[in-house]
């Protein structure tokens, strides 16, 4: 690997700036092991002796961050972005699991990678001033990344002390890299599991949706349940361990999940969460093997969580829906009506993503992805929808001040039932959705209604 050419022109600028103002600067933390395992490197972080006020100083496009010496420079490289170049420093006193009460800069990069989590993001590579760039690896980050392990730098129990979030990082690492957790690390782990309870939700909430993107986010998940930071995550999720599934033989519900996560797709990013969470009242709602009612209670305990994890309010409630209605069974024998039904229930602008989540609990129960005549309901529902019928109340030929007007009404409770009475009309009729007939519907509805 040729570290300097790998290196984007606008991050060699920042540090050549900074060389030329004598001070030192290196590329570190997960930028540099990306580009030294021929991945696309997102975050350019770089590390330097120069103390905040003299990183700032340097550069136009600059603002410090935060107290613990971060200045952020937007570069002009549209794919490299915002860089954050941080002072090298030691931490001390991490009484709250989460971040140093105390920072101390220093001048030494080996003192500022020997705060860092895991060996293959403690690396550095750069030069001090008048010296030719090099890769510092005091911790054999390299040989981690060749033997593709992941091991906590020094005392991992006082690593993960310092901040708890480095667990689920070294889980989600797993899984983004394909490596292997290392046994101290694992075990250490396993024994400080109950610090997450510490960590901000927004941070939990971050590291779980890039998990959710490795290629095999169960490689992440399994660990995260298997160390007991899942109980501690989202005990609901935890409760699926041991109960027994009639699906694939020797796999438990977890299992399921987890192969419903694998199954999903990538994109949107919704879908594999909403695998993720789509069981998620099964032990709740267990009873003589059945799970009656899991998708309603499944629906509420998801909103719950993500809630807890600060997820996005829109994501939440797309999530929340898919789960909400996941348990659709669908027969050839449906009427076009009962189609259309479908489609009004679901919301046509969401029954892409449940067939999608379908196709991934298809794949957690160990069936083929479009089981359950799948593909036909598709075309099916792309028929109805290329026909334009109306399937709420605004395609509907009539509103609610035609009704006022044809019956003499005031605005109320009467007005949204008869438009409700006359969409379901139309759904089974599209042929009813005309202005004149829709108003002899309605006349016909309420002289049924009127007492005789």
């Amino acid at each position: 690997m040729d570290l300097p050419s790998a290196i984007p022109d606008a991050v060699h600028d920042l540090l050549t700036t900074l060389w030329a103002a004598g001070h030192a600067g290196y590329v570190v933390g997960g930028s540099l092991s990306d580009t030294l395992l021929v991945r696309k490197a997102v975050d350019w972080d770089l590390a330097t002796s120069a103390l905040p006020e003299q990183t700032q100083s340097l550069f136009d496009d600059a603002a410090y961050e935060n107290a613990f010496g971060t200045v952020a420079v937007r570069t002009r490289d549209r794919a490299v972005g915002k860089v954050e170049i941080t002072t090298f420093r030691s931490d001390h006193d991490y009484a709250d699991f989460r971040r140093p009460h105390h920072v101390e800069f220093s001048h030494s990069i080996e003192l500022d990678l020997a705060r860092r989590d895991v060996t293959v993001n403690a690396m550095a590579w750069g030069a001090e001033p008048g010296a030719e760039p090099r890769l510092v690896d005091p911790h054999r980050g390299q040989a981690d990344i060749a033997a593709k392990i992941l091991r906590a730098v020094g005392d991992p129990e006082r690593r993960f002390r310092e901040d708890a979030l480095r667990m689920i990082r070294v889980v989600r690492l797993s899984a983004t890299l394909g490596f292997t957790i290392e046994p101290a690390t694992l075990a250490a782990i396993t024994s400080n599991a109950a610090l997450v309870a510490h960590l901000s939700a927004e941070r939990i909430a971050a590291e779980l949706a890039r998990l959710l993107q490795a290629d095999r986010p169960s490689v992440g998940l399994r660990p995260l349940a298997d160390t007991g930071l899942l109980d501690h995550l989202a005990p609901e999720l935890a409760a699926q361990r041991g109960v027994p599934q009639n699906k694939v033989p020797g796999e438990d519900l977890w299992d399921h999940t987890l192969r419903s996560v694998d199954g999903a797709v990538r994109e949107p990013e919704r879908i594999r969460l909403a695998a993720l969470l789509h069981d998620i009242a099964k032990p709740a709602t267990m009873a003589d093997g059945r799970f009656v009612g899991h998708e309603t209670l499944g629906a509420q305990q998801a909103r719950e969580l993500l809630d807890r994890w600060r997820w996005r309010t829109d994501e939440r409630d797309r999530v929340v829906h898919l789960i909400r209605h996941h348990m659709f069974g669908y027969l050839p024998t449906w009427s076009d009506a009962a189609v259309r039904r479908f489609i009004a229930k679901v919301g046509p602008d969401r029954v892409d993503d449940l067939f999608l989540l379908r196709q991934a609990d298809n794949i957690g129960s160990g069936r083929e992805p479009d089981a359950g005549a799948l593909p036909e309901l598709r075309t099916r529902v792309a028929a109805e929808l290329a026909a334009g019928v109306a399937l709420d109340l605004h395609g509907l030929a009539v509103d609610g001040r035609d009704l006022m007007a044809e019956f003499g009404w005031a605005p109320g409770p009467i007005v949204g039932r008869t438009l409700q009475r006359l969409l379901d009309r139309v759904i089974g009729d599209p042929r009813l959705n005309t202005r004149e007939r829709l108003l002899a519907v309605a006349r016909s509805i309420v002289a049924a209604e009127s007492p005789s």
